[in-house]
């Protein structure tokens, strides 16, 4: 894995400066440790750093074309790249290396835009066209590597892996997006294209950003979707046996590598189904690593255990401390935006655990979008059926009543607030869906919010990023549309970046079978009761691996990582929390209703409620401004609007 940053000015070719390149590319350093490489023209500088895992020897970048003319630098893996350097070597295409990444600029010199359809992988690459006077940015269909982009007030483009490339340039303004804290306080992340800054952008996935020189702005385009319009399988043996032999070619896809290699292994059916494939495909043991934890509710690792046992992996564990916050403020450093899913704190200790020994890992992650795994998608769905069957004229007075008189029960599972079953109910599917995964639903951060920060929201709420994506989805199917939903948010904005930024700050590459886009393709193509059957997620995946995978394993409950937020923000926490309700750096952004956050504070602290989803998102965020705040400005109070 790589990083890579940049600088262009669209307008004309002056002079880059060296300097802040080198500052941007140099702050990538974690993503590349094996070696740096610089690209300057007019009006052109492209910045690498190399996590060397194929041709280790001969792939450094930027890289070149023949007559040197197209420049890339990219980050990932193009899976395919012999196949594809086959075809281009047939065309007349010339290469000097064994590197994936040179077969991209030859590839542009082929196809131009259409060549990213070709790509199977995880990239995010910027490539200099000089003839055609262009700069191409491209992220991959399903968003595993980010991109970040600013387009500045002067013409010139400023773009890098993650934020932290763009902040090292001092021209990049950093006033925050309210639109963007709306979004993040609802959903726990910030989904695509915003980040928590006004003058940047993330590429959404599947998108190229293409800019000519002289153009007055770049145009955005998606080249690829998923269509869950026309089911093609409907047969669960079929299925079943299909999936297994695309699961096997995507896993083997994977294990090509000039570098040690292993897995993670939680224990839940999806690490389980990767390591069992793999197991199958090498002849050495499989490298296997997971965390245990100190308290059994908590605890997967025995689960782990048995699956290392049964394939004799050489398996790795280490045991975190349920009371193990200490990475709360380091974090901040390595998402360089609020980021608000504990379970980035076991992440980040399982890729360190795993790069003392390898430095490419294949994980699980995707099953459960692919093959609807969340709970939600079976409440979701008999919500909606219970829906379509009452007259709207009838359902939304009548469930509105109720979920306004029901008392509020957030002490319970899920299943039984009652409360919150009748307000989806109340609400259309969209807003219904969006109501099931927020955080802090309309209301409390109504609360949560001073008056002048939602005059300046201006009627924006962040349901409108669901609305949005169900506009372009291409099916009535209540299951497929909502893992379509999560397919363009969940997936990109959260656990991608969690595990991309976890595993980046060890300089370790993550590779995930299951999101690989033809399996991706093919999966949306499952009629939706060969998914979800009879409440049970992932049924077809389940039923695929039951050779591979003990039965008690595949269906028992799942677990996942989560944290005791609610313990913590009662016990060893609760100063933290005492010390933001009373400190200046929640006050001084101006965005808070302050007597809000007490009262969330002291009602939680007395053990009335439990707001610890609430309080970790205000934590984060407390901690991102903090961080924020030591990130050098252009100058002394430039800074508009909400502040760092």
């Amino acid at each position: 894995m790589c990083g890579l940053a940049g600088l262009f000015d669209s307008r004309g070719c002056r002079e880059i400066d060296g300097a802040t390149l080198r500052r941007m590319t140099d702050s990538l350093a974690h993503r590349g440790p094996d070696g740096r490489g610089e690209h300057v023209g007019p009006g052109i500088g492209l910045g690498h750093r190399r996590l060397a895992i194929i041709d280790v020897g001969g792939g450094h970048q930027p890289l070149y074309n023949e007559d040197g003319r197209v420049v890339v630098v990219f980050n990932g893996e193009i899976y395919n790249f012999h196949d594809l350097a086959v075809e281009l070597q047939s065309l007349g295409h010339v290469f000097r290396t064994h590197s994936d990444t040179e077969v991209i600029v030859h590839a542009w010199e082929q196809w131009g835009e259409d060549s990213v359809r070709r790509f199977r992988g995880m990239f995010a690459f910027a490539l200099w066209d000089e003839d055609r006077q262009t700069l191409v940015l491209a992220r991959d269909h399903l968003g595993k590597k980010p991109l970040y982009y600013g387009a500045l007030a002067d013409g010139m483009l400023v773009f890098g892996s993650e934020l932290k490339a763009l902040l090292a340039c001092p021209a990049v303004p950093r006033d925050l997006d309210p639109l963007a804290v709306e979004d993040y306080f609802a959903f726990g992340y910030i989904p695509d294209p915003r980040s928590i800054y006004r003058a940047v952008r993330k590429l959404p996935a599947a998108h190229l950003l293409v800019w000519r020189r002289g153009e007055a702005s770049p145009r955005i385009q998606p080249f690829w979707d998923l269509g869950f319009h026309r089911p093609a399988v409907t047969d669960m043996d079929q299925a079943r046996a299909e999936l297994i032999e695309r699961l096997t070619e995507a896993t083997r896809l994977r294990l090509v590598s000039e570098v040690p290699l292993g897995a993670f292994l939680s224990g839940g059916v999806d690490s389980s189904a990767v390591v069992a494939v793999m197991a199958g495909l090498t002849a050495e043991p499989v490298k296997t690593f997971s965390i245990a934890f100190d308290d059994a509710r908590f605890d997967e690792s025995a689960y782990a255990l048995r699956m290392a046992r049964r394939y004799a992996t050489d398996h790795h564990s280490r045991t975190v401390g349920t009371d193990d916050f200490s990475l709360l403020d380091r974090l901040a450093e390595i998402y360089d935006e609020p980021f608000g899913d504990s379970s980035a704190m076991p992440t980040y200790r399982v890729c360190a655990l795993a790069r003392q020994r390898v430095t490419v890992a294949l994980s699980g992650d995707g099953g459960d979008e692919l093959f609807a795994g969340y709970r939600r998608y079976a409440l979701h769905a008999r919500t909606e059926a219970a829906r379509r069957l009452i007259p709207a004229a009838i359902r939304r007075p009548l469930f509105g009543f109720l979920g306004r008189a029901y008392p509020k029960a957030d002490w319970a599972p899920r299943r039984f607030r009652a409360r919150t079953t009748f307000q989806e109910l109340a609400l259309e599917t969209c807003d219904g869906y969006f109501q099931a995964v927020s955080a802090i639903d309309d209301a409390g951060r109504a609360r949560l919010f001073s008056p002048a920060f939602r005059r300046d929201l201006q009627g924006y709420g962040a349901v409108e990023v669901l609305r949005g994506h169900m506009r372009r989805a291409d099916t009535d199917d209540a299951v497929l549309q909502v893992q379509y939903l999560d397919m363009k948010t969940w997936l990109p904005g959260g656990i991608l970046v969690k595990v991309d930024r976890a595993s980046m700050a060890h300089s370790l590459e993550v590779r995930a079978p299951l999101l690989d886009c033809r399996l991706a393709e093919w999966s949306a193509g499952l009629a939706p009761d060969l998914k979800l059957k009879g409440g049970e997620g992932k049924a077809v995946l389940k039923r695929a691996v039951e050779p591979l995978v003990d039965s008690d394993l595949l269906y028992r409950p799942k677990q996942g990582f989560s944290m005791p937020l609610a313990r913590w923000f009662r016990g060893a926490l609760l100063p933290r929390l005492q010390a933001m309700a009373a400190g200046r750096t929640l006050e001084g952004s101006g965005i808070f209703d302050m007597d809000e956050v007490r009262r969330l504070v002291g009602q939680h602290a007395s053990g009335r409620h439990d707001h610890s989803a609430a309080l970790w998102l205000l934590l984060m965020f407390e901690a991102f401004l903090s961080h924020a705040a030591q990130v050098p400005l252009r100058q002394p109070g430039e800074v508009n609007g909400y502040h760092v």
